[in-house]
């Protein structure tokens, strides 16, 4: 059922437009509908406070799917009633940027499998043993895994090889810190050169915490690290692989 409301100013009918499903959508109506009508300066200070404002140049769980659909609402009302309405659509694009919705092209949450059996049995937690190297899609792990699962930091591990730590940590950084993280809020390890040392070191700290009845997580392009997972998890577990 559409929550349509009619926009009426100093007695004449203007439009219709549709709530959009929000806790503060009717309060946003009115608020904007009155500064309109008294002739305030319009913006997005109508939508949210200084704080709400702040705290939106920063990612924000769930992706700021309600403030999105409320600066659509409010843009659709300008377009209604003739107002400018350019901050609202800057203040959305820099939210879309900010949280990926809009630019993360590599769905996991399609592509995750789980592995060592045909259907899942509970669980009491889940781990993610993170091939950073190979699989830097930190947004997407963000969105589709870390949160969706509510997997601690303590139990998310890294593991990178000099090399790849001196070209890449600087890009790295700069993506967690989107998400109010570092490497070193993780079980972050710095491994030796060579090849597969870093498998080696993500595959030897799940040997040593002895998982059962849990949710574990390989997010990796490595074959041969997916291979060697699945031999070792107990089978208690649940063990996720990318698929293709």
């Amino acid at each position: 059922m559409t929550n349509k409301q009619k926009i009426t100013i100093e007695y004449k009918y203007r439009g219709s437009i549709e709530l959009p499903d929000t806790p503060h959508s009717k309060d946003i109506f009115f608020r904007v509908k009155q500064a309109y009508a008294n002739h305030e300066k319009m913006g997005v200070h109508l939508l949210f406070s200084r704080n709400k404002l702040q705290q939106l140049k920063k990612y924000q769980k769930g992706a700021a799917e309600n403030e999105l659909l409320e600066l659509d609402f409010y843009i659709n009302m300008g377009e209604i009633l003739g107002f400018e309405t350019k901050d609202a659509q800057k203040l959305k694009q820099s939210i879309i940027l900010i949280n990926d919705t809009a630019h993360t092209g590599f769905n996991i949450t399609k592509r995750l499998k789980l592995i060592n059996k045909k259907k899942p049995s509970h669980a009491k937690k889940s781990y993610l043993f993170w091939d950073i190297e190979n699989f830097s899609s930190i947004a997407s792990i963000f969105n589709d895994v870390i949160e969706p699962y509510n997997i601690d930091d303590k139990n998310i591990f890294l593991a990178a090889n000099p090399d790849s730590l001196y070209l890449k940590k600087a890009e790295w950084e700069a993506n967690l810190y989107d998400y109010g993280k570092t490497l070193n809020s993780f079980e972050f390890i710095k491994c030796d050169h060579g090849k597969n040392v870093a498998d080696d070191v993500l595959l030897r700290e799940m040997q040593k915490l002895h998982l059962k009845n849990t949710n574990i997580f390989i997010l990796t392009f490595d074959r041969e690290l997916k291979e060697r997972f699945t031999q070792e998890v107990d089978k208690s577990n649940n063990l996720y692989i990318l698929g293709k």
